[in-house]
């Protein structure tokens, strides 16, 4: 449960940033999503080695 104490005084608005910066770091939203669609182990492991060739790639040209 996310708790945002709010002083006394203190706009709501600001209250609701803080309420939206504490759910956002929790990762409900992209569990959720990410549950939400079934991936194959394959195509996860496609994913993953696009991901790594991508940072290598990166890592390289920040090297030059």
């Amino acid at each position: 449960m996310i708790i945002v104490p709010v002083k006394e005084g203190e706009n709501i608005e600001r209250a609701l940033k803080k309420f939206k910066c504490k759910f956002e770091k929790t990762g409900a939203i992209k569990e959720l999503r990410r549950r939400q669609q079934f991936q194959a182990p394959s195509e996860k492991k496609r994913l993953k080695m696009e991901h790594a060739i991508y940072v290598q790639q990166l890592r390289a040209q920040e090297d030059m």
